[in-house]
Order: C-alpha cells, then structure tokens, then sequence
C-alpha cells in the first residue's frame, strides 16, 4: 500500500511514491500497472518528450491519477502554448501540477509566474510547482506571485544527495512547500551502493526484510513534506518501489544511514558558479531568439 502525503499547501493528498519518466523509455502498460499498484502520481515534462506516452497509460483512469509535468518556457506567450500542448499529448483537460522546469535569468520571473496564474484562472492547470530552484530563486518566484502559492519545489534529493537539507529543506517545510525528489535512488544506483562501502544499507535491509532501494526510498520518505519519483522500466523494480512506502524506518536506523553513508552536497560556491554558467547560457539563447 502506497501512503499518501498532502501536496504542500494545495490541502490534496497524492501518492508519496509517484513514476518519474526521465528518459523513460518503457512503455505506457507498465504506468498503468505502477497507477493499480497505488503510485498514481506520474511526472513528465514536455522536454521529455514522452507526454504521449503518459497520456494513453492514463486514459480511462485519468479522475485517480496526480498528473504533473513541466513547461521548459518561460515568455508568456510560450508557458501558455506549451501548457495547450501539453493538455493535448496527455489527452486531460487540466494538469493537475504545472511546473516551471528551471529559472531563467534571462526573463523576468514576474511574466513566467503571472502566465502560470493566468493557466489557473482559465481552468487549466490546479497547482502551479517550480523545479530545480535554490532557496534564493525560489523566494523570488514566490514574490512574484499575486493570486495564488507555489505548491511544490522538484529538486534532486537522496541518501547520497542533501545539498537541500541545510536550507532548502527546512524552508520548503515552513512554506509548506513540497518536495518532489527526483533521482531519490541516486543519478545511478550503482552510485549508491560505492557510498556506502560499511553496508549499512543492506545491513538494515537484512534486518527488517527490505531491500537496498527501499532503504534509501524510506529514508527520504521519512521527512515531512518530501514525496518521491523513482524511474523505473522493470516490472519488478516497480513493484519494488511501490513496497516502500506503508513503514518507517526507526530513529535508530536513520541515524546509523546518516553516519555511514557518505553523501554529496554542494557548497555556496559551487552553488553560485552553476548559476553563473546556467544564467549565461540562458542569456545566450536569449539573444538568439
């Protein structure tokens, strides 16, 4: 059984696992088959390009499925074509969670946000989200909202990867600000396991007949106000996944995980410099257009 949590401060509960799709080239029966398994709560992004897909694993169940996805626009103009476009490949009148994909520098936030309200109003999208946005960006867009509250923050996050925690974290919960972890099994799972050369992983996964990855699922789930959305193109791992969720690990366990599992977090300054070649390079493309 997949729990539910609520969707920041939108009052609606959703799947606390949901389907990633990144890069995802499975086909649209496996969704489905994660949709019966309780994960309803799928996110795609237009610059994923597989809408379509998610569209026909959906269709017939759309009334008990949290549909998200991503606009990679920022011009008002654009946000609001690209949300059409959108309703139309995933054959549904309203996204339930439209997210802007990252900032851009280049254009102001206030015309991206307002576009965002405006795809409320006219009934097509329930809750607005953002995506990839570090705490000062994230007050930015917060700021340039007039009618309605960002909802939910997706953001890379897992045992091996907490540069959110010092900050992020802890403001996305006081806003009520969800966060949707991607990549909650590391960018390879592979990765996850050379973090942890002590086995503590596996060690509590032996000890309460769990796996590995749903240790470190758990382990995410474990704090207030974070959902997950592993990608997966195994039946299997689906089902995995979708076992992760109806328990918690013990205040023992998460400490033991925290001590032994060597984790990443970026730095202020590496902060800043990704920020920096980002912003040129959006400024570039900016003046390209």
């Amino acid at each position: 059984m997949v729990r539910t949590k609520v969707l920041g401060s939108s009052g609606v509960a959703i799947p606390e696992i949901g389907i990633g799709t990144y890069l995802y080239q499975g086909t649209s029966e496996l969704l489905r088959r994660g949709i019966d398994l309780g994960a309803a709560f799928i996110d795609t992004a237009e610059y994923y390009r597989n809408e379509e897909i998610v569209g026909q694993a959906i269709r017939g169940v759309c009334e008990r499925v949290f549909v998200a996805t991503k606009v990679n626009h920022w011009r008002r103009r654009e946000v609001l074509a690209s949300a059409d476009a959108s309703l139309c490949k995933l054959g549904v009148d309203t996204i339930d969670l439209y997210q802007l994909h990252w900032p851009n520098s280049a254009v102001p936030i206030e015309e991206t946000m307002s576009a965002m309200e405006e795809l409320v109003d006219q009934g097509k999208v329930r809750f607005i989200g953002v995506s990839n946005f570090t705490l000062s960006e994230l007050k930015r867009a917060e700021r340039a909202m007039r009618k309605y509250r960002i909802v939910a923050n997706q953001l890379r996050y897992s045992i091996v990867h907490r540069s959110i925690e010092p900050h992020l974290l802890p403001y996305c919960l006081e806003r009520q600000i969800a966060v949707i972890a991607y990549s909650p099994l590391g960018h390879r799972f592979s990765s996850l396991i050379a973090a942890d050369p002590k086995g503590a992983l596996a060690s509590v996964a032996q000890e309460i007949g769990r796996t590995v990855a749903q240790i470190a699922l758990n382990w995410c789930l474990v704090k207030p106000g974070v959902v997950v959305i592993p990608k997966t193109e195994s039946s299997d791992h689906l089902t995995e996944n979708c076992q992760s969720s109806d328990w918690r690990l013990t205040a023992e366990q998460m400490s033991l995980l925290n001590r032994s599992v060597r984790f990443r977090s970026r730095g202020p300054l590496e902060q800043l410099l990704r920020r920096f070649v980002r912003g040129l390079v959006q400024r570039c493309q900016a003046c390209r257009w």
